[in-house]
């Protein structure tokens, strides 16, 4: 499936509750006491027919399907909840592959990312907000998004993998991923403004102003 014809599917499930889909669908959102993370992307994609995937290729073939959640602030507006996990982050392929070789460029080069809507820890519902395109084709972003590849890279090649933390990257953080706080395993995450920039909720500060065209 195309890009074009993903959004328009997607569309169609705005302002929809995806908690009863995910029953339609057989998506499991709790086993026992232990959530589905990744329930509410489980039912997008068998609305878009995608049977489960766990490659670290783009998982339409030519661009990457993300869900993130959103939650209402004091003021009533919704803002990002969280960063978004990107890819794991392999230290022989990082160590090895320049920025525009990488799985994080490959990922985020083309993308859909699908906002929901947080109600509760329990996911006893959950809308579905918007669906929006994502290319890295602003320079400046592309700019800093390599810059943070590049400051991983050469702490890994420098100073080992554990020396990697989440202080690091102005849009792009390596963190632990995996049950327990003592986990091992690092991914790549969007930092929440750098999702906010993506979903066009918020501008990125150090962005120029977009000029309207004249006529």
């Amino acid at each position: 499936m195309d890009r074009k014809d993903a959004i328009e599917r997607i569309r169609l499930l705005e302002g929809v509750d995806l908690r009863p889909l995910a029953d339609k669908y057989g998506v499991t959102v709790w086993v026992g006491n232990k959530k589905n993370k990744g329930w509410a992307g489980h039912v997008i994609e068998r609305h878009l027919g995608l049977a489960l995937n766990s490659s670290r290729s783009p998982n339409f073939g030519s661009w990457e399907l993300k869900v993130v959640p959103l939650k209402r602030a004091r003021n009533g507006l919704l803002k990002v909840k969280e960063t978004m996990a990107i890819t794991m982050i392999d230290p022989v392929e990082v160590k090895a592959k320049e920025f525009e070789d990488s799985h994080l460029f490959n990922k985020l080069r083309k993308m859909v990312v699908v906002s929901r809507v947080f109600e509760n820890v329990q996911e006893t519902s959950s809308l579905l907000h918007a669906a929006a395109e994502f290319d890295l084709d602003n320079p400046i972003v592309y700019d800093l998004v390599k810059t943070d590849y590049e400051l991983v890279r050469q702490a890994i090649i420098n100073s080992g993998f554990h020396s990697l933390t989440g202080k690091m990257g102005k849009l792009i953080q390596p963190r632990t991923k995996g049950a327990g706080h003592g986990s091992t395993s690092r991914a790549f995450y969007a930092r929440t403004q750098f999702v906010a920039h993506i979903l066009n909720i918020a501008a990125l500060p150090f962005l120029p102003p977009v000029v309207p065209d004249e006529g």
